[in-house]
């Protein structure tokens, strides 16, 4: 089980069903709704410099989630980025993804 996760730029308010109908989108690999923004580069960088990429973890520090907390590649663009980890750091994870949004102004979906 893995705990998903979106972020994007939003150039509007979103109401609730908006976001998740951006977020349902995008996990039919359509970014086709959203802007490009410096912010989205900006906040994978940001991240990869805390926790690499799941395909850029040493072997000696395979399945230390403390070290790479992701379950899969990240899905980027210059428009959104979408990131799954492993359940066990679903909380760590969130507040973590949520302060980088925050003061990237960008957009923090968690479907339910």
């Amino acid at each position: 089980m893995s705990y998903d996760l979106a972020i994007w730029f939003a150039n509007q308010i979103l109401s609730d069903e908006q976001a998740y109908q951006q977020y349902r989108k995008l996990c039919d690999e359509d970014i086709s709704g959203l802007t490009s923004h410096p912010s989205i580069g900006r906040f994978y960088l940001e991240l990869y410099k805390i926790h690499p990429e799941v395909d850029d973890v040493p072997d000696d520090k395979i399945g230390d989630f403390d070290f790479c907390p992701w379950s899969v590649e990240h899905d980027l663009s210059d428009r959104h980025l979408m990131l799954s980890c492993v359940w066990s750091h679903a909380k760590y994870v969130h507040d973590l993804i949520l302060d980088l949004a925050k003061n990237m102004n960008l957009l923090f979906l968690i479907p339910s």
